[in-house]
């Protein structure tokens, strides 16, 4: 079987983008509010919040998808990437695709803004995506917990003196 082509998504793939991210979901049990007009202004407004690639086999059938985001650590003194979404259809796993695009990003990156590391996070309950992670040699970080404010807490706190 041909590999597939892997490329940055452009305005006209957020369609394709849009499924993966919903297959995505899907398979976490995770609702799916975004929407195709929320990826077009978060990926292609002024200041753009995120970049992705996608992978197709032909012209139109998305079978992977990495979105991902700058971030940076002072504690490294240096610039990475964050990865909030992976996605590798069913029908396209055991092939190397998720390292194949995970690969492509990193390459990204680090021509963007100099990228050297890799953040991401995953469900405890994901054990066959951990392993994944595992075999690609990410590991947990000791001492840290992942911490989140949702939108209300935000207003509440935007909202303090």
């Amino acid at each position: 079987m041909k590999h597939p082509v892997i490329r940055p998504v452009a305005k006209c793939d957020l369609p394709l983008l849009d499924a993966a991210l919903r297959a995505l979901s899907k398979e976490l049990g995770d609702v799916h509010p975004a929407s195709i007009d929320f990826l077009e202004q978060a990926g292609f407004g002024p200041t753009p919040a995120y970049h992705a690639l996608i992978a197709l086999r032909g012209n139109d059938t998305v079978c992977g998808a990495v979105v991902f985001s700058p971030v940076v650590s002072t504690t490294l003194a240096a610039t990475g990437f964050y990865v909030s979404d992976l996605w590798v259809a069913e029908t396209a796993r055991g092939c190397g695709l998720g390292r194949r695009l995970l690969a492509d990003a990193a390459r990204l990156a680090e021509a963007r803004w100099d990228a050297n590391f890799l953040k991401l996070v995953v469900y405890h309950d994901s054990h066959d995506t951990r392993r994944f992670y595992d075999r690609l040699g990410l590991s947990a970080r000791s001492g840290e917990t992942t911490m989140f404010l949702d939108k209300s807490g935000l207003e509440t706190l935007k909202g303090q003196a």
